[in-house]
């Protein structure tokens, strides 16, 4: 109990309180539509920090998850008229159960090779969902207006699919924190350090970064049920778009890798940096090659990420940033 009286947890989960908070009383669509798209690469980057900040597992197709559950989620919704938050939940456990299947394959692998893997599914789970029929094939998905009906019209369901995210991002960061402190979560940082030394000490690593891996894939899978629904529809190339593969590590590593706030600082940080980059003539083209220079300059010189830096140079910081 006492870890979670710990700022640690309460500074994140504040953070994302307080942010959703104030878009709800400013009530403005502008508002609203920024803080989506910033709470929806939180949500993910604090999801693949599961796997690639406890594990060590670097994971280049992460979005797949993002994909397969947004696209299982969005026929539940559009094809059998389910509740936004069931079919969301739908997606995140058929997301789950996918990367438990996967993970019996790939997680075998270990660096690089592990790494490439994962690019390689995402690319083979595009090709198949591009040549699915009850999927929509290479079209996608759309959503029927009539759904909007049931919230009162488009605009109060923009306003539900937020809360809905804001909350999901919320239990994001908690879950995130509850495996870190636990003795699950031990294991698996035990793995990150040593795999080998971490199974003579007991742990049981191929189930603990299976278990992991799904962790990492169930909120991805929710978040793009939402995420799809608020636009109204589904494609392949939305789905399993490889450059926000990267943009997620670039946030968890900009943050802080294997920390409960690094990835909500470092989305946060990275969504601002693309904005500017997005709406500057010079670079607006040139933003995700900036992406993968900023990735290499973290890797080489600050590792640790933001919250680490903070970390290694002050014991107090160390007690309040987790």
């Amino acid at each position: 109990m006492k870890a979670w009286r710990q700022p640690g947890f309460w500074l994140p989960v504040l953070f994302i309180l307080v942010w959703g908070l104030y878009v709800l009383i400013v009530r403005q669509d502008s508002t609203r539509e920024q803080a989506f798209t910033l709470l929806m690469f939180v949500g993910l980057a604090s999801s693949l920090n599961i796997l690639l900040g406890y594990t060590g597992y670097v994971s280049f197709g992460h979005i797949v998850f993002f994909g397969l559950g947004g696209y299982s989620g969005f026929y539940f919704l559009s094809a059998h008229n389910l509740p936004l938050m069931l079919s969301a939940i739908l997606g995140g456990v058929v997301s789950a159960v996918l990367a438990g299947l996967i993970g019996l394959a790939v997680l075998r692998l270990r660096g690089a090779y592990f790494a490439l893997a994962t690019i390689g599914v995402n690319e083979a789970a595009r090709a198949f969902v591009s040549n699915f029929e009850p999927f929509g094939g290479a079209t996608g998905l759309f959503v029927n207006y009539s759904v909007y009906e049931g919230f009162g019209g488009p605009g109060p369901a923009l306003w539900r699919t937020f809360i809905y995210l804001w909350i999901t991002v919320l239990i994001i960061v908690v879950v995130s924190y509850a495996i870190k402190n636990s003795r699950f979560g031990l294991g698996l940082l035990a793995i990150r350090e040593d795999e080998d030394a971490a199974m003579v000490m007991g742990v049981q690593a191929p189930r603990a970064k299976t278990v992991a891996f799904m962790f990492s894939a169930f909120f991805p899978g929710l978040i793009g049920t939402l995420y799809f629904f608020k636009n109204g529809n589904v494609e392949p190339g939305d789905a399993f778009s490889l450059h926000m593969s990267i943009e997620m590590l670039v946030m968890v590593m900009l943050g802080g890798m294997g920390t409960v706030f690094g990835p909500v600082i470092g989305a946060v940080a990275y969504q601002g940096l693309r904005g500017f980059l997005l709406t500057n003539p010079l670079f607006k083209n040139l933003h995700l090659a900036i992406a993968g220079v900023f990735l290499l300059l973290i890797v080489l010189f600050v590792p640790a990420g933001a919250i680490g830096w903070l970390r290694e140079r002050s014991l107090k910081l160390r007690k309040v940033l987790e």
